[in-house]
C-alpha cells in the first residue's frame, strides 16, 4: 500500500510549487543574499597589488589555489573581501563542539533548551572573531613577504585584518539568515555556491590542458566517465539505509482497544553528511594558506611542516583521513543522531526495538548499530575525498574533479531538494485541511433548518 505522504510528493508539480507563496518567498530570499555572497568575493581588499596577484594566480591554479579558491569561491585567488571563506565559523564551531562534550557545564548548558543554544552560539561567534583575526593576520604576513602589498606596513595589516575578519562575519551572518529564513543549510549552500561558480573556469582549464597535449585525450575521456562514476556512487550512498524494526503495542483508550502498529528507525550509512570533510579540510587549509602567498619567503618551520603536511604527502593523507573518521562518529554521536534522544522518543512514545528492553538498553544497542554503519561510511566519505588528491598529485587536474567538490555538491543538492518537498508537502496538507473546514461547514449549514416567517 502507498501512504497518503507518497500519494502526495506523487503530486508535486510547478502548479503545485506556484502555489506555495512562502515557499517560493524562501527561495528568493536565499537566492539574493547568495547573489551579495558572490558579488563580494570581486570586491577586493585595499592595498593589494592586482598585477602582482594575476601573475601568481595564474601561476598556482593548477597547485594549490585550486583548493583554495573550490572552499573561497574564488575569493582568496582575487584577495576579496571574502578571501578566508566560512572556514573561521566552521572551525570554531568545531572547537565549541568538542568542549560542550568534554566540559560538563557546557554540556548541562546545551540542554537548558533555547536560551542554552543561543549561548553556545554566542560563543561559537567570539571564536570565530579570534581564529578569523589570527589567519587574516597571518595571510597579511604571507602577502607582504611574496610581495603582493602595495605598501607593506602596519598599516597594510591592520587594514587587511579588519577587511577579512568583517568578511568572514558577514557571511557567517549571511550563512544563519539563509538556514533561518531562507531554504536549507546556510553554510553549506554558500560552500556549494562558490564551487558551482568555479566549475566552468576549471573546466575551461582542463580542457585547455587537452588541446596543448600536457593531457592525452584518453585520460580526459576517463576523467569524465570518472566524474560520472563517482556521483552516481555518491547519490547511491547518500541514499542507503539500515532500518531498524520498531515495534508499538496494544493500548486502550476508554472503551477502546486499539492493535500495535509497526515502523522503521532509518538510520543513513552516512549520517554525519559533509559535514566530516569540511570540518577535516577547513583545519588542514590553515598552513597552505599562509605558504601560498608567502612564495620564497616561507620561514624554516613552515617549509618542514608542507614537507611532511602538504596536500599529497603521505602524512596529509594519513591526518586528512584520521580526522574524517573522527569527525564522522563525533558529529554523529553529538549532533546528528544522539542514540540516548532516540532511545527517549521511543520509550515516551510506548514504541521499542524488539528483543530489546526500552530506555538504556535501546541505547546500547542503537549505538552498537550506528558505531558498524559509520565504519562503513566513514570509509566511503575517505575514499570519496581522498581521490582529488590523487588526481591533483599525479595528473595535475583541477582540484574540482571528484572527491570533496563533488560530495559537498550532491549532498547539498538533494538536501535542499528535501527541504524544498517537505515545504511543498506542508503547503498540500494546508490545502486539505482548508478544504476539510470548508466542506464541514457547507454541510453544517444544509443541515440547519429554514426559519420560516
Amino acid at each position: 500500500m502507498v501512504s497518503a505522504a507518497e500519494q502526495m510528493a506523487s503530486n508535486l508539480s510547478w502548479k503545485t510549487f506556484g502555489k506555495a507563496t512562502d515557499l517560493r518567498h524562501r527561495i528568493l530570499f536565499a537566492l539574493g543574499l547568495l547573489i551579495v555572497y558572490r558579488i563580494g568575493t570581486y570586491i577586493p581588499v585595499p592595498g593589494i597589488d592586482t598585477v602582482a596577484l594575476r601573475e601568481f594566480v595564474d601561476a598556482a591554479s593548477t597547485g594549490l589555489g585550486g583548493m583554495l579558491n573550490m572552499f573561497t569561491g574564488g575569493a582568496i585567488g582575487r584577495m576579496g573581501v571574502f578571501a578566508l571563506g566560512i572556514m573561521p565559523y566552521i572551525s570554531a564551531s568545531i572547537i565549541v563542539q568538542l568542549m560542550v562534550a568534554m566540559i560538563p557545564q557546557l554540556e548541562q548548558l546545551k540542554k537548558e533548551g533555547e536560551q542554552g543554544r543561543k549561548k553556545i552560539n554566542q560563543y561559537t561567534r567570539y571564536g570565530t572573531v579570534f581564529l578569523a583575526s589570527f589567519q587574516a593576520y597571518a595571510l597579511a604576513v604571507s602577502l607582504e613577504s611574496g610581495g603582493l602589498a602595495l605598501d607593506p606596513g602596519w598599516f597594510f595589516r591592520i587594514s587587511c585584518l579588519v577587511t577579512l575578519v568583517g568578511g568572514t562575519m558577514f557571511l557567517m551572518w549571511l550563512g544563519e539568515q539563509i538556514t533561518a529564513r531562507g531554504i536549507g543549510n546556510g553554510i553549506s549552500l554558500i560552500i556549494f555556491t562558490g564551487i558551482i561558480a568555479e566549475i566552468p573556469s576549471a573546466l575551461a582549464q582542463f580542457f585547455s590542458q587537452g588541446r596543448s597535449g600536457a593531457l592525452p585525450p584518453a585520460v580526459i575521456i576517463g576523467v569524465m566517465l570518472m566524474v560520472v562514476a563517482v556521483i552516481g556512487f555518491v547519490v547511491y550512498m547518500e541514499r542507503s539505509l539500515r532500518k531498524i524494526h520498531i515495534q508499538y503495542p496494544r493500548r486502550q483508550v476508554g472503551m477502546r482497544v486499539y492493535d500495535g502498529g509497526s515502523s522503521h528507525l532509518p538510520i543513513k550509512v552516512n549520517p554525519s553528511g559533509v559535514i566530516p570533510p569540511i570540518f577535516a579540510s577547513s583545519l588542514l587549509l590553515l598552513p597552505t594558506t599562509i605558504s601560498t602567498f608567502s612564495g620564497s619567503s616561507t620561514s624554516p618551520l613552515m617549509s618542514t611542516v608542507l614537507a611532511y603536511f602538504g596536500p599529497g604527502q603521505p602524512l596529509y593523507l594519513f591526518f586528512f583521513v584520521a580526522m574524517i573518521v573522527f569527525f564522522a562518529y563525533f558529529y554523529t554521536a553529538n549532533v546528528s543522531f544522539k542514540t540516548a534522544d532516540v532511545a527517549d522518543n521511543l520509550k515516551n512514545q510506548n514504541g521499542f526495538v524488539p528483543g530489546i528492553r526500552p530506555g538504556a538498553r535501546t541505547a546500547e544497542y542503537l549505538d552498537f548499530v550506528v558505531y558498524r554503519i559509520l565504519v562503513l561510511g566513514s570509509a566511503y566519505l575517505s575514499a570519496v575525498c581522498l581521490l582529488p588528491e590523487i588526481l591533483r598529485s599525479q595528473l595535475a587536474i583541477p582540484f574540482y574533479f571528484g572527491g570533496t567538490s563533488v560530495l559537498i555538491v550532491v549532498s547539498v543538492t538533494m538536501d535542499t531538494i528535501t527541504q524544498v518537498q517537505s515545504h511543498l508537502l506542508a503547503h498540500q496538507y494546508e490545502g486539505l485541511i482548508e478544504r476539510s473546514q470548508l466542506r464541514g461547514k457547507r454541510r453544517g449549514g444544509k443541515g440547519k433548518p429554514k426559519a420560516t416567517r
